[in-house]
């Protein structure tokens, strides 16, 4: 930055050319397409779905609406959108609409120019502070977003006719940059009528004052389906003057689903206890929240957060690092009983429909949990693989797990099965071969019999009392 011209007389020899934000935008997009560079890091799932709809609106030029359910990494996505302009920006020193030293527009600029001339000083905004977002609540006014007269400016003495006593709302303050409006079904019609002329003519008038201010701006924003019950709406005009709606999704894949929330969860603790967890533990929490998804006990309208799957996630390694220091062990792997508390980090992340009674949500998750275990249990095995399990129990014996039993007497239990050892070990060898040896070892092989008694379970071969901490098999 210090070596940047810091006059209007600098910025002229130095050959500079300005250029609207949408055109800056566009040129700097190619760059990075020609380059190979990635777009949006740390976006998984949407390399050939949702980027190629948004870099089309940059190269169009067109202000964007993100559409989706929550969850989608909208708001994400809108604030990487910066990374497209150019690194810093000049503009006419103290300038609170980021005026560009050869067109200025406010009257506080325009006087700087025109008194200094080409001493007149410069300053540079990053890319990052070009970046304005709102939340749209209901209570947003026009001033908040176009400007207002200021009277606390009035009364040191400047004249209402004088343009220095406005000021400016955080639309003209991003001009040259971006403007985010957030969940704009909220925002009233009314206000949301306010916007039209700056979506379409570019340009605010503030309490009728006789001015024109000829903003460069890139405008975009996020709202849910407008068949969202619980929300406003977005007003025809407005949505017709959108350049482009980018429609989101949810993971497409149970994969890539399991691949976001590893990228999002708090995996790397900083307790004493080692907690590793197995791919088909992984595959059963995303598989819940895909369940969820589909179920005709969920308003599909609100939609299923990737939040959730994330959530449960940590509640999931949380369980488990819990048991180990309670038990005083330092390496744990994540078992079926450690799934019983994600009633707790589901709570919210899924919206019940109308017709459903009060106090089903935790009935219902427990169902989405069970079933998700069956389904990922089918996946791997088959019921009849362990009809000696099913006549173990057959023969009245019971077996219980949870968080008060360690590692060393359950596994002495499940051992005590015929032929079961051997099925354990040779499926924790199947499903995570990274964890089969070494210090994990033992506890991969009990998570693994939870697993199978879990799956046997749901296929009505036994039977499971819950219990606090844990569960009792039996016949």
């Amino acid at each position: 930055m210090s070596e940047r011209p810091r006059t209007l007389g600098q910025l002229r020899e130095s050959g500079y050319k300005s250029q609207s934000v949408k055109a800056e935008m566009r040129r700097n997009l190619l760059a990075k397409l020609r380059s190979g560079e990635p777009l949006f890091p740390g976006i998984l799932g949407y390399e050939e779905t949702v980027i190629p709809q948004i870099q089309n609106a940059i190269l169009s030029r067109h202000d964007m609406l993100f559409l989706g359910l929550r969850g989608q990494g909208k708001t994400r996505m809108l604030r990487m959108l910066s990374q497209f302009l150019d690194e810093a920006m000049p503009i006419v020193a103290g300038s609170e609409i980021n005026d560009d030293p050869f067109h200025p527009i406010s009257k506080y600029a325009r006087d700087h120019v025109l008194s200094r001339g080409d001493d007149c000083p410069i300053e540079w905004v990053g890319r990052e502070a070009r970046y304005h977002e709102k939340l749209a609540t209901p209570d947003v006014t026009i001033a908040d977003l176009i400007g207002e007269v200021d009277l606390i400016k009035h009364a040191e003495g400047k004249h209402l006719s004088n343009e220095d006593v406005m000021h400016y709302g955080l639309i003209p303050r991003s001009n040259r940059g971006i403007f985010c409006m957030n969940e704009l079904p909220d925002l009233s019609p009314k206000i949301q009528v306010g916007l039209f002329n700056v979506l379409e003519e570019r340009d605010v008038q503030i309490r009728g004052f006789p001015i024109r201010l000829n903003l460069d701006l890139q405008m975009v924003f996020s709202a849910n389906p407008e068949d969202y019950t619980n929300r406003g709406r977005i007003v025809t005009p407005l949505k017709d003057r959108i350049g482009s709606v980018v429609q989101t999704h949810y993971p497409l894949t149970r994969e890539l689903g399991i691949e976001i929330t590893e990228a999002n969860a708090w995996r790397d603790r900083d307790g004493e206890v080692d907690v590793r967890v197995p791919g088909f533990m992984k595959e059963i929490i995303e598989e819940t929240s895909r369940l969820a998804r589909s179920s005709g006990h969920v308003n599909q309208a609100s939609g299923v957060s990737v939040r959730m799957s994330i959530a449960n996630y940590e509640c999931m390694l949380s369980n488990a690092e819990r048991r180990g220091v309670a038990l005083g062990e330092n390496v744990v792997v994540p078992r079926i009983s450690d799934l019983a508390h994600l009633a707790a980090s589901s709570r919210g992340k899924l919206e019940l429909n109308m017709t459903e009674e009060s106090g089903e949500e935790d009935r219902l998750i427990n169902r989405l949990v069970e079933e998700g275990v069956k389904n990922i249990f089918d996946l791997h095995c088959k019921p009849s693989q362990f009809r000696n399990v099913v006549e173990y129990f057959d023969a009245g014996n019971a077996l219980e797990v949870g968080d008060g039993v360690n590692t060393s007497d359950s596994l002495k239990s499940m051992y005590g099965i015929r032929d079961f050892q051997n099925q354990i070990e040779s499926l924790a060898t199947q499903l995570a071969p990274d964890l089969a040896t070494g210090p994990a070892a033992d506890e991969l092989h009990l998570s693994t019999a939870e697993f199978i008694l879990e799956g046997l379970h749901c296929h009505n071969r036994i039977n499971k009392q819950r219990k606090t901490g844990g569960a009792l098999f039996q016949l």
